[in-house]
């Protein structure tokens, strides 16, 4: 914890250079990166998650709930127009979470279709299992 006070004072940026070089690297278009885009990109990184926290953790205690969950974020998002340019992501994350309890919950109906003593038989299960595999076709 005084590590991270000291580091904030010193203005050093707590990610790792190289991983955040590596990052901005990915860019087909970027070839080199001078050490102060470094330091600005890490800093302006920092400072973006520290403020997305902050008004999480605010609409959570609004709530009267003490975890910040994906929906606190997106309220947070929304309600704040310094991160609004974030909504695209957070969608995007909203749909990957869901895809993967949908995911989940397959795998799940399909062990027990596999019990199941006649599979071709026309029952409630065995349709569910084909409802949610037309839709894990989609997301996948």
């Amino acid at each position: 914890m005084a590590e991270e006070e000291e580091n904030a004072l010193s203005g050093e940026p707590e990610f790792p250079k190289s991983r955040v070089k590596k990052i901005i690297t990915l860019d087909k278009d970027v070839k080199r990166v001078s050490s102060e885009a470094l330091f600005l990109v890490s800093r302006s990184t920092e400072l973006f998650l520290q403020l997305l926290a902050e008004k999480s953790a605010q609409v959570a205690t609004e709530k009267k709930r003490k975890t910040v969950k994906l929906e606190h974020i997106r309220i947070a998002v929304k309600r704040n127009r310094h991160i609004n340019l974030f909504r695209l992501v957070l969608a995007a994350l909203i749909i990957y979470s869901e895809s993967r309890k949908l995911k989940l919950r397959l795998r799940h109906l399909n062990r027990r279709l596999n019990r199941c003593p006649n599979p071709w038989k026309s029952h409630r299960l065995c349709s569910t299992i084909l409802s949610v595999n037309e839709i894990c076709f989609l997301c996948s």
